[in-house]
């Protein structure tokens, strides 16, 4: 399947998405989301609920765990209660955010095996740049990848295209030579809004939406049916 996403031919390059496809990082940011919430003297959110509320970066996951604790909408969250919360979470995940995170089963083999062939890869997330690399190093796959472009890289984030095309420029490949492998959304929009071939992977932070309802071109559960 990866070698038709390409007008026949394999992709030379492959941007994945951080949170939820390469790595769980759920547990350590409900945890910055929940002393965050209890320090404002609200109640915890929990895990369960936190992972819901992943995708689009830290400024839309504090600004969805405080619409639920206020009860409100997400648009109409108060704007400085919003950016309170906001210094509190980067302040807490600052030293939460190597603790329990970890590679999903597969992720390191295949990353390396990709890179042995030569593929270039790229990492592209809605994440803040301080909080990626500290969780690549941490990780301990950083070294492999040629792009990274986080959430406050550019003006905007996923699923504006832009981020995507720096990564492949960043590569030395036109966009038509990448595909995007992704876990939501926003993710497979960015592909599509890149013109590109999108990759969902069946685990991760949806929102709730079911892989197969994201539009990708190709559902795996595993890293390393990517290498087949």
């Amino acid at each position: 399947m990866l070698g038709t996403l390409c007008g026949g031919n394999p992709p030379a390059a492959l941007l994945f998405d951080l949170d939820g496809t390469l790595v769980d990082s759920a547990p350590d940011l409900a945890a910055a989301v929940d002393i965050t919430l209890q320090a404002m003297g609200y109640p915890a959110a929990g895990e369960s609920r936190v992972r819901l509320w992943i995708g689009n970066g830290a400024t839309m996951l504090v600004r969805r765990a405080l619409a639920y604790a206020t009860g409100c909408a997400e648009t109409a969250v108060d704007a400085a209660l919003h950016q309170q919360a906001l210094d509190l979470f980067f302040e807490h995940y600052q030293n939460l955010c190597c603790r329990a995170s970890r590679l999903y089963a597969g992720t390191l083999e295949a990353l390396e095996v990709l890179h042995h062939r030569g593929i270039g890869l790229a990492c592209v997330t809605n994440k803040p740049a301080r909080f990626t690399h500290q969780l690549l190093d941490y990780l301990a796959i950083g070294h492999l990848f040629g792009a990274v472009v986080s959430g406050d890289t550019l003006a905007v984030k996923k699923p504006d295209p832009a981020p995507l095309q720096l990564a492949a420029t960043t590569l030395g490949h036109g966009m038509e030579e990448c595909v995007m492998v992704g876990d939501s959304s926003t993710d497979v929009d960015a592909a599509r809004n890149a013109g590109i071939g999108a990759i969902a992977v069946n685990y991760g932070y949806s929102r709730g939406r079911a892989a197969d309802q994201l539009g990708a071109d190709w559902v795996i559960g595993d890293l390393r049916q990517l290498l087949a």
